[in-house]
């Protein structure tokens, strides 16, 4: 299947600087945060009223505006958010960008007329979670940027949707809308646009307790930035309909540049790699890489060596001299140019003057006495002239897009001189003289001088394309009205190049969810054979808690452990679930179908698509896990209608939030992990593959994953557990686990009665006693003091209470003064 649209480039925008590179260097569309609530928090957010002004400018220029709502919206502010909608729809913006399901819901209410597509962050990577969402009227999916081609290919067949990829920018390591790190490191939610690029920080890698030596690569999981300019000709003709670029926090150089180059390529021009790849890189370059576009390649996406941008390698140093640097360049080297030496160390400076000596260039740097060694690599970072070039581009009349019209001119004697504009969407606008036109006595008007003076544009946004004459030989009409006509067609123009029809939108209200009984009780879910071997030896001692240990969730790396397990717990009367993956790709049902197979008594369903999946194809009762992302209570109601017998809330609340969500929620539909290892990166990037290996996928990686216990070490000095899915893609756990038992009395108060246990890599003693702990606790045998002080003592990396203890830190940084309008 296809949807009919035309390609189109779609650029990002921070401010009116980028908007107006990126309108007059080809881009179809843009986007732009929506005002307090995007996923770029450190963007200069706009008032409504400059947020107006761009989305007419853009108009204008026949250019669309898709706001990014792209953030989870906490209960609390659905009010709030109510309101920002009541001022943002009048302005009509082309589409919203939306993560959370209860504001597509939210929007979809208020107006069912606006388009809503689904950004990225709802972590879209197979067509039944499209399928699943197709009650919310969302007309395009952003797919996960670790989709490939032959994936893309297999839901656009399976979809008539509109289908976004990104082709070019910064990648996440991490699965957007399933990042943690920053929240577990730091309270700042990437689900909340306070990314703290914890990838690009330097980590050390601990094999079976022993730090590996990886000489200069530190960056384990920074990934090389995406440029699928190549891909871009095979990605249209599979149908793919917007074509993305990321970096709102970029430069209006960096968006002139991706701009100007894939509107060439996507209009037809050859790609012409290392041309393109030069000006793309000078602008803005972690390295290039065509990322997941081709499939998986582990040894190319992170290079580990660097982190930051680099620009465009031209060489290599071939001597270092008193004064000057010898240079071999694959481009010419100029003054004014930015250079940057990759060595040991890496260092750089401006070109102060540069000889030529064939392809040497004997270099004298602005900056001195720099560390500079023979053999060092050189990368071109910055150019003066190419930004100068591009910057003509918005800066320059003669340079700026221009809308083409046609003018269609009638003049008979005795008659007012009558003029028709058309542009290039059809639109049509009339204006007349409000003499008539006389004999000349002198100098009569002709085609000529009515072209001339009708065609003189250069002040508007117009240029004149075709021009149409039937008039009356000999007459005459005074200049003054000629000028005075062509300022009512381009007000009139303006006028219908911007209107949009008035609708209504729709009042609505957030109301309370219903609340229904529930049986209290614990669910743990472990991570491993030998764990619910470990349990089933000592069940014995958990006897007088057993009414409160509800049910055993299997989560493991290989699923040839399920029906052993299953059956050992299902003897002792357990109720036992299976947990899917956090992802789902078009050509992974295989791991669903065993679950199926296996007939568990539920099934943890962790991604949109799975849902889908699986409530067509099987009767098993369904939960949801907190990847889902639910903070609030129309995301939770809506995935409830769904099939979910209750919904683990997301990682991102804080216990105010959490507090706020349960009170307005069905609390018997909702379940709070209260000990865990916070899962902080979800990668398609295997680090088992990449440094301890030599292999490209898991066809030919050895599968180090099966052999050795892995551990990250940031440079804060926290650990970071290691754990390979059965699909291969890597979760990053924070080593030191943490507990919600503080907040168990309150949420019991509140109705909560399903709670969660997370098991990571505890031995059967270390499980057992924390079962027990937190089973005391449920039962009020101990106090949660009590609880916390246990099991501190059995933690190597330490135990706090994580993100739910922030309610005094956590604050959006943009949130802290009223909307400006």
């Amino acid at each position: 299947m296809s949807s009919p649209m035309e390609s189109e480039l779609l650029l990002p925008v921070g401010n009116m600087e980028m908007c107006l590179a990126a309108v007059h260097h080809g881009a179809d569309a843009i986007y732009v945060g929506v005002p307090l609530f995007n996923a770029r928090g450190r963007s200069q957010d706009l008032s409504v009223e400059e947020l107006k002004e761009m989305i007419d400018l853009c108009h204008l220029y026949g250019v669309k505006v898709n706001l990014a709502f792209n953030v989870v919206i906490f209960q609390s502010e659905l009010p709030r958010v109510v309101e920002l909608l009541r001022e943002i729809l009048p302005l009509h913006p082309d589409a919203f960008i939306v993560q959370d399901l209860g504001l597509a819901k939210l929007i979809r209410q208020m107006a069912p007329h606006q388009r809503i597509h689904a950004s990225t962050q709802m972590t879209v990577t197979n067509s039944d979670a499209i399928k699943l969402l197709d009650d919310l009227g969302i007309d395009r999916f952003v797919l996960g940027r670790e989709n490939s081609i032959q994936e893309i290919r297999r839901i656009r067949e399976t979809t008539t949707k509109e289908l976004e990829v990104f082709v070019h920018g910064a990648l996440c390591v991490a699965y957007s809308g399933q990042c943690f790190t920053s929240e577990s490191l730091g309270g700042r939610s990437a689900n909340r646009g306070q990314c703290a690029q914890s990838c690009r920080l330097e980590y050390e890698l601990f094999v079976d307790e022993v730090k590996k030596d990886l000489g200069p690569r530190k960056y384990l999981v920074s990934p090389k930035d995406l440029m699928g300019i190549e891909e871009v000709p095979t990605l249209k003709a599979l149908g793919v309909n917007s074509f993305k670029v990321e970096g709102r926090l970029k430069t209006p150089e960096y968006v002139a540049a991706a701009a100007r180059n894939y509107r060439e390529v996507l209009d037809g021009a050859p790609v012409n790699l290392e041309v393109r790849a030069r000006d793309l890189a000078t602008t803005y370059s972690r390295g290039f890489f065509s990322g997941w576009l081709n499939g998986v390649d582990h040894q190319r996406l992170v290079d580990g060596s660097f982190s930051a941008h680099r620009g465009h390698l031209v060489g290599k140093v071939l001597d270092v001299r008193k004064r000057t640097v010898l240079v071999a360049s694959s481009v010419e080297l100029k003054a004014g140019q930015g250079l940057l030496f990759a060595g040991a160390q890496e260092t750089g400076s401006k070109i102060f003057a540069v000889t030529r000596q064939g392809d040497q260039y004997e270099v004298e740097l602005l900056q001195k006495n720099l560390p500079l060694e023979k053999g060092s690599s050189v990368f071109l970072n910055s150019d003066e002239a190419l930004t100068l070039e591009l910057q003509k581009g918005w800066r320059s009349r003669q340079h700026q897009k221009r809308i083409p019209l046609k003018l269609l001119v009638q003049g008979m004697y005795n008659e007012p001189l009558l003029v028709k504009a058309t542009d290039p969407e059809g639109r049509e606008v009339y204006a007349q003289t409000i003499s008539f036109l006389t004999p000349a006595r002198g100098r009569a008007i002709t085609e000529e001088f009515l072209q001339d003076e009708l065609g003189a544009l250069g002040s508007s946004v117009y240029v004149l394309e075709r021009f149409e004459c039937f008039i009356q030989e000999g007459l005459f009409l005074n200049h003054r009205e000629l000028k005075e006509l062509r300022r009512e067609l381009v007000e009139k123009l303006n006028l219908a190049r911007l209107e949009r029809p008035h609708r209504e939108l729709v009042p609505v209200t957030v109301a309370p969810m219903d609340s229904h009984p529930a049986t209290s009780g614990l669910n743990l879910l472990l991570r491993s054979k030998a764990q619910v071997d470990g349990l089933v030896q000592e069940i014995g001692a958990l006897a007088p808690y057993r009414s409160l240990l509800a049910s055993v969730i299997l989560d493991f790396e290989f699923g040839k452990d399920y029906a052993p397990s299953l059956a050992a717990l299902k003897a002792l009367g357990l109720a036992t679930g299976i947990a899917t993956t956090r992802i789902l790709k078009p050509s992974e049902y295989y791991n669903l179908n065993t679950i199926i197979r296996c007939a568990p008594d539920f099934i943890l369903v962790r991604n949109l698509g799975a849902l889908e999946y699986l409530r067509t194809k099987c009767t098993i009762p369904l939960i949801g896990d907190f990847s889902l992302n639910v903070t609030n209570s129309l995301a939770l109601g809506y995935l409830v209608d769904k099939g979910l017998g209750t919904v683990n809330l997301s990682y991102d609340l804080n216990q105010d939030q959490l507090l706020d969500l349960v009170a307005q929620g069905d609390p018997s539909k909702i379940e709070v992990t209260l000990h865990q290892y916070m899962p902080e990166f979800h990668m398609e990037h295997c680090v088992f593959a990449a440094f301890l290996s030599t292999g490209s996928t898991f066809r030919d990686c050895g599968k180090p994953c099966e052999k050795h216990q892995v551990k990250l070490k940031d440079p804060y000095g926290n650990f970071h557990f290691l754990k390979a899915d059965q699909e291969c893609r890597n979760t990053f756990f924070k080593a030191g686990p943490q507990s919600a038992g503080f907040l168990v009395r309150e949420l019991v108060g509140l109705g909560v009665k399903a709670f969660r246990l997370e098991a990571l890599n505890e031995d059967a003693a270390e499980l057992n006693l924390k079962v027990l702990t937190y089973l005391r606790l449920l039962r009020d045998d101990i106090t949660a003091e009590e609880a916390l002080s246990t099991l501190k003592v059995r933690e190597t990396y330490g135990m706090g209470s994580g993100q739910l203890d922030r309610s005094d830190t956590y604050r959006d940084r943009k949130k802290a003064g009223p909307l400006k309008t």
